[in-house]
């Protein structure tokens, strides 16, 4: 078994707690803040009612390798926390919590990642070199893409 890998980020948005997790309990915008490398797609049929014991499932490519990924969504706390956690997929973990917590007008969101790859040594080597590398790039990515989703204040 390789070794479990822990990543956490936080990000201010600039809407209520409520509207910030509206945008991220749609499942659909997933497409749209994830990297276009990656060829994400939701597959779950629209639409998907959002709920503890939800899944989903997905396509993407990684590193030009097709991959089949299905979640459950295993909390479900509006507006202040979910988890999605996978079933199957390129993980042998995946357990993803995502905190939101009012700040003013704004959210901070938190986001926090355990994850583990399987192939013993081979896989914590693999985690080491490309896996944690990859998995920072795509959540870099999310942070700026989600900034796009916010809709412009009304003059």
């Amino acid at each position: 078994m390789s070794a479990e890998e822990v990543l956490e980020g936080t990000q201010r948005i600039q809407l209520s707690v409520e509207r910030t997790f509206e945008l991220f309990c749609d499942a659909f915008n997933l497409e749209r803040i994830t990297p276009p490398w990656l060829s994400f797609r939701v597959v779950t049929p629209r639409p998907i009612e959002m709920r503890e014991g939800t899944l989903l499932e997905y396509r993407l490519r990684l590193h030009g390798v097709p991959v089949r990924w299905k979640t459950r969504i295993s909390v479900w706390d509006p507006p202040h926390r979910f988890v999605d956690e996978q079933i199957s997929g390129p993980y042998a973990l995946w357990h993803h919590t995502h905190e939101f917590e009012s700040d003013g007008d704004a959210t901070v969101v938190r986001d926090r990642v355990r994850y583990r790859i399987g192939f013993g040594p081979l896989g914590a080597a693999a985690l080491r070199l490309f896996v944690r590398r990859d998995v920072e790039r795509i959540f870099d990515y999310r942070r700026e893409a989600m900034l796009a989703l916010i809709p412009a204040p009304s003059t």
